[in-house]
């Protein structure tokens, strides 16, 4: 019987002399990679109930968070491109919970706008949502937790 393929294997000895210094990066790397995949598969299986996927979901996050985001500040917010926001914003509004404004300063620039619906019903899913977030990085202790969140934001930005 054939081995479960492990996702996040560590590197091998070949490919660590390969990297030589750069071998924590990578090993680091594939893990974020991993990982990142990982929780969207399970953000997207939390999100099916009610119709969403996590892109949906980050786009809504990121309206909320910013007020009225141009299609432009949200992709680079969602590091994608403007296309792609727009395709996520366009089911968005067919469901309700954003809508598309003309800027009121430059008309050709269009502002992404939440709706009451859809700040409600992302609202009432926060709870839920984040005690189940809670249990998937429960592995970690609160202070493992809270440096994680410390070191990716430093990465973050330092990738902005």
């Amino acid at each position: 019987m054939d081995q479960p393929i492990n996702p996040h294997p560590g590197l091998t000895a070949e490919e660590r002399q390969a990297a030589g210094p750069a071998a924590d990066a990578v090993l680091c790397f594939r893990l974020v990679s991993f990982l990142g995949l990982r929780l969207r598969y399970m953000l997207d299986q939390r999100l099916h109930e009610d119709g969403l996927t996590t892109q949906q979901g980050v786009l809504l996050t990121i309206v909320r968070a910013h007020g009225r985001p141009t299609f432009g500040e949200a992709a680079k917010a969602m590091s994608t491109t403007y296309q792609n926001v727009k395709q996520v914003a366009l089911v968005l509004v067919r469901k309700g919970m954003i809508s598309i404004v003309p800027d009121e300063v430059d008309g050709r620039a269009k502002r992404l706008v939440p709706t009451k619906a859809g700040r409600r019903g992302w609202e009432s899913r926060n709870a839920k949502d984040f005690a189940a977030i809670a249990g998937w990085f429960e592995a970690l202790s609160a202070q493992e937790q809270h440096k994680l969140a410390r070191l990716l934001a430093k990465l973050a930005r330092h990738l902005s």
